[in-house]
């Protein structure tokens, strides 16, 4: 396990709060730099990333082509289903090795040697969520942890960091640990119940969510 060959972007939802933008585009072809959301995420991983997936579900033909034309490896429709279903109903669900997860609204630098190195140190467990200090006007689910293994995930309870929505999953031990769900919120808190939660101590590089039109502003104001 010397390295992270496979990624998956979860880009499936309608971005409700976007609108009325996403009633015409996915959220995560949102014009960002003079390209897109997601294209920002996919010109990052692909250097690094053998085998980069992605999930579709909202307008999911008109961003399969997108994303396929920037050389994402495999698509996933997920149209109707939770934004968990793929790691039990897919071929991902075979994979015993670390798969580095994302959202497609993620503006973020990542080191990923690093972040692997303290997947590895804590133990290769079946789920690491990578944390962020929380930022002003972002919502997140704030980790309380015992020396990195998580004990509760709670967006009402504030601690010092919360979930970026980067994670590093190994979906084999997941699917050996539990019956399928279709909700990342179920799939944590039954890994919190068979301490196999942790979050890491590596934080991204540089980190931001775009969930709304103001954000998507905020961010093209700055540079790449």
């Amino acid at each position: 396990m010397n390295k992270i060959n496979h990624a998956l972007i979860m880009a499936a939802g309608r971005g409700t709060r976007m609108a009325p933008l996403t009633n015409i585009i996915p959220k995560p072809m949102a014009p960002l730099w003079g390209s897109t959301l997601i294209a920002n995420g996919i010109k990052k991983l692909i250097p690094y990333i053998a085998n980069l997936h992605i999930t579709v579900g909202y307008k999911g033909a008109e961003l399969a082509k997108h994303v396929i034309e920037l050389g994402v490896h495999s698509v996933f429709n997920t149209e109707g289903k939770g934004n968990s279903w793929w790691i039990f109903n897919t071929l991902m669900s075979n994979l015993n090795e670390p798969v580095l997860v994302l959202t497609s609204d993620n503006v973020t630098d990542l080191t990923i040697d690093l972040i692997l190195d303290d997947y590895k140190r804590l133990g290769a467990p079946a789920c690491m969520v990578v944390p962020v200090l929380p930022i002003e006007g972002l919502v997140g689910d704030f980790i309380h942890h015992e020396k990195n293994r998580v004990i509760k995930l709670d967006r009402n309870d504030p601690a010092e960091a919360y979930c970026s929505g980067i994670q590093i999953i190994n979906p084999y031990k997941i699917n050996q640990l539990m019956s399928a769900v279709e909700d990342f919120g179920e799939v944590w808190g039954n890994l919190i119940q068979q301490e196999e939660l942790f979050c890491s101590s590596i934080f991204p590089d540089k980190w931001f969510t775009v969930d709304t039109i103001e954000q998507l502003t905020q961010m093209n104001s700055q540079q790449s």
